[in-house]
């Protein structure tokens, strides 16, 4: 009688046919890592492991090239940051106690090449790979936000892909009924043929209800849940994610198949999960995202205190005829390993037949240390768990300064012709109405930001907040950001000033800085000067986070961002988490009716405009050094627009990055449909237009503004009043200047992207 599986590669055949040649390089390994490989087992590996290591291996699993930079985030994280973590660095999510008995957990993740090759999906299954990196914690999801970045928005590439990632990102999220509460949308040549979509969610659990994937227990039964396996994302994420782009077909070198998600099924995947936690009946629990199984039971049999036997043919299919290699790499969507005690094996089956998910048992925990994995009785299988999920090759890839750095910051904008000053009214409406200062309502309008009615702020607020729960007012706050001419300029403090306009965003809503998460986009790791920028970006975020006192809790790198040898400008997204005990008292962004209320500038304005919008916009220029970064300083305005929030002296605030306080002024004044009169002193270009670090404008009540100023003079932070609040004008005048109506500011401002990809 013929075998079942005559043509499957078993571990006996591997070890009697020694010389058998096998595609490693194909798969992405190098010859150094397939010889380790076979060091490894003491034989060569059989088809299934081999795709096992590759996916496994790959750079964006095994961090090869980043993990010595990475550990300078653990080595320089203190123990009273440690103490606000309840997970951190290496599990699924971080997670933070924020007081009552409530945890948050929040991550961001990259989907950046899937979303090249199929926009929609590819932006899809990234919302649904984090979303379930949150339910995998043991949390809800509450929310979701979305960095996003292109290349120059009137390329055809551009528009192609934009409104696809858009739509993906609106889709998935709007089924899920999860809103979308922020995020960025940024353009910039570099990105061309290689968008960022990077993705972030957030949740809330109680302390108690923390989970961790781990596979303990002898006897204890390991339980696959959700969607059947495909064939679709076969080496989808993993590999795709970790080969730069053939210059010369403007294509991948390799093109796997983009994962395809299904958000109905997630959504019920999700509820389903939920209520096995909320019985207990879960001791481990594992999502499936890039590497599908070969990554699920490798890293919860390694996270364990024993070994794993996996039967392969249990595994429910939507292919016919799929090997174990195929079963092991596929990254199909809206699945889950759990692993459950026999006694609670039945009850988390009834679990799974009341949501109608489908639930089937493919393995046990063994109280030995290998993970074996049989295929219709045969082993294809069998190998140390540690040394497919946690002990790949580490690279100390050369570091070099760039060559052309120190020319790049020679090249300072001082020489730029700067506009006369009859010409600022014109040029405050050509920024607000430029791709990266214009409204982003053409794409949050795709997306639903108050499903649920949690959400407090969302775009295009500073950050995005919403409540943790029906039965309480306490409540989260969240931004992302990245200016990455800044960090080409000064990766160091270009990630530093990353992270201190997130602290300041969030800040900005009320509510108190506590985590880090973040989304390291960098080009090819082989070239020493991408990772001279990883490693001062690395280093200065993670020093800086030790100056503010809050930790990172997790986070993604995505390196081969390039096309040939051109890389993107290096975009270290940073996410910051805030706490608001109630979220009834949150700083709204825009300026509210009232008459005669102060608007005060916080903090020193200076003329820096290395990496400025205006620089780019109006002469195409990079070059100088970005703004100076003061986290001290930021600190301490935190400090102070959480206090103007919880004592009610601050009605809005409204940070200053891109654009100045021209920008801040006017969409300070169309968020709240209201207008202002601003009166400023000495170079006007410069007060306007300069992107000084550190500074919020801040509107007062007039009853307030002698206590709020004491304030800030009693704290030594800078202030001044620079206008009030003028409701009647329906217009922004600036004195000296002249008028500029609100409904033609608007027109500018909204008319950008609506014209670019309707």
């Amino acid at each position: 009688m013929t075998s079942k599986i005559s043509n499957v590669d078993t571990v006996k055949n591997a070890e009697s046919t020694p010389d058998q040649e096998q595609p490693y390089k194909e798969l992405g390994l190098k010859d150094d890592e397939y010889a380790r490989i076979k060091e490894i087992l003491g034989r060569r590996p059989t088809d299934a492991e081999l795709a096992m290591y590759s996916v496994m291996w790959s750079e964006h699993c095994s961090y090869k090239s980043s993990k010595v930079h990475l550990k300078y985030f653990g080595e320089t994280t203190t123990d009273e940051m440690k103490s606000k973590m309840l997970a951190g660095i290496g599990e699924n999510a971080g997670v933070v106690d924020i007081g009552d008995g409530w945890a948050v957990t929040f991550k961001a993740e990259s989907h950046n090449h899937p979303s090249y090759v199929e926009p929609y999906q590819g932006a899809a299954t990234g919302v649904g790979g984090i979303v379930r990196d949150i339910l995998a914690m043991g949390a809800r999801p509450l929310a979701v936000m979305d960095p996003l970045r292109f290349g120059k928005p009137d390329a055809p590439d551009t528009k192609r892909v934009l409104p696809g990632i858009v739509a993906g990102v609106g889709g998935y999220g709007n089924c899920l009924g999860l809103p979308n509460i922020g995020g960025e949308v940024v353009f910039d040549e570099t990105y061309q043929g290689n968008p960022l979509v990077n993705a972030l969610c957030v949740g809330a659990m109680k302390v108690e209800d923390l989970h961790l994937a781990h596979a303990s227990g002898a006897g204890n039964k390991v339980i696959l849940y959700g969607a059947r396996t495909g064939l679709d994302g076969i080496g989808g994420v993993s590999v795709l994610a970790s080969e730069t782009f053939d210059d010369s077909a403007g294509k991948r070198k390799k093109l796997p198949s983009v994962q395809v998600g299904d958000p109905f099924t997630e959504k019920v995947l999700i509820e389903c999960s939920l209520e096995l936690f909320e019985k207990g009946i879960v001791v481990g629990i594992q999502d499936l995202g890039g590497a599908g199984l070969s990554c699920a039971t490798s890293e919860l049999a390694s996270a364990g205190d024993g070994g794993m036997h996996v039967w392969l043919d249990r595994v429910p299919l939507r292919a016919t005829g799929m090997t174990p290699a195929e079963i092991l790499s596929s990254e199909s969507q809206e699945r889950m390993c759990a692993v459950v005690e026999p006694a609670n094996v039945e009850a988390f089956m009834e679990v799974c037949r009341k949501w109608d998910v489908i639930a089937t048992e493919i393995g046990e925990v063994t109280d030995g240390d290998r993970l074996v994995i049989t295929f219709h009785d045969e082993v294809v299988v069998d190998v140390p768990p540690r040394t497919v999920a946690h002990e790949g090759p580490v690279y100390n890839r050369p570091i070099q300064r760039p060559a052309d750095q120190d020319e790049l910051q020679a090249n300072t904008p001082d020489a730029l012709a700067k506009p006369a000053e009859d010409e600022l009214l014109e040029l405050i409406k050509s920024q607000a109405a430029s791709p990266n200062l214009a409204s982003k309502r053409w794409v949050t309008q795709q997306y639903d930001r108050y499903v649920r009615g949690g959400t407090v702020l969302a775009q295009p607020s500073d950050g995005g907040m919403i409540r943790i729960g029906e039965d309480t007012h306490r409540g989260v706050a969240l931004s992302t950001d990245c200016n990455g001419r800044y960090t080409k300029l000064d990766p160091y403090a270009g990630a530093q000033l990353a992270l201190a306009e997130a602290y300041r965003n969030v800040a900005a809503t009320g509510a108190t800085p506590v985590a880090v998460t973040n989304c390291l986009n960098f080009g090819s790791p082989e070239d020493p000067g991408v990772m001279w920028q990883f490693e001062q970006a690395v280093k200065g975020l993670a020093d800086g986070c030790v100056e503010l006192g809050i930790p990172v809790t997790g986070g993604n790198v995505s390196f081969y961002n390039q096309t040939g040898s051109t890389a993107i400008l290096p975009t270290p997204v940073v996410g910051v988490l805030g706490v608001i005990d109630d979220v009834r008292r949150r700083i709204p962004t825009g300026i509210g009716a009232e008459a005669g209320e102060t608007l005060l500038l916080l903090g020193e304005t200076r003329a820096e405009f290395g990496g400025s919008e205006w620089a780019h916009v109006v002469h195409g220029h990079l070059g100088g050094l970005p703004p100076k970064v003061d986290l001290q300083r930021e600190k301490l305005l935190g400090e102070v627009l959480v206090a103007g929030s919880r004592d009610g002296m601050v009605s809005a605030a409204h940070d200053l990055s891109e654009g100045g306080l021209a920008q801040a002024l006017v969409e300070t004044c169309l968020i709240g449909e209201t207008g202002a009169r601003v009166f400023l002193e000495g170079d006007l270009f410069t007060e306007l237009f300069s992107e000084s670090a550190g500074r919020v404008l801040v509107a007062v009540p007039r009853t307030e503004e002698q206590r709020f100023t004491d304030m800030c003079t009693a704290r030594a932070l800078p202030w001044r009043k620079v206008g009030v609040v003028d409701p009647e004008s329906n217009a922004l005048e600036i004195q000296t200047l002249g008028s500029l109506p609100l409904d033609e500011l608007r027109e500018a401002w909204e008319a950008t992207l609506p014209a670019l990809f309707d």
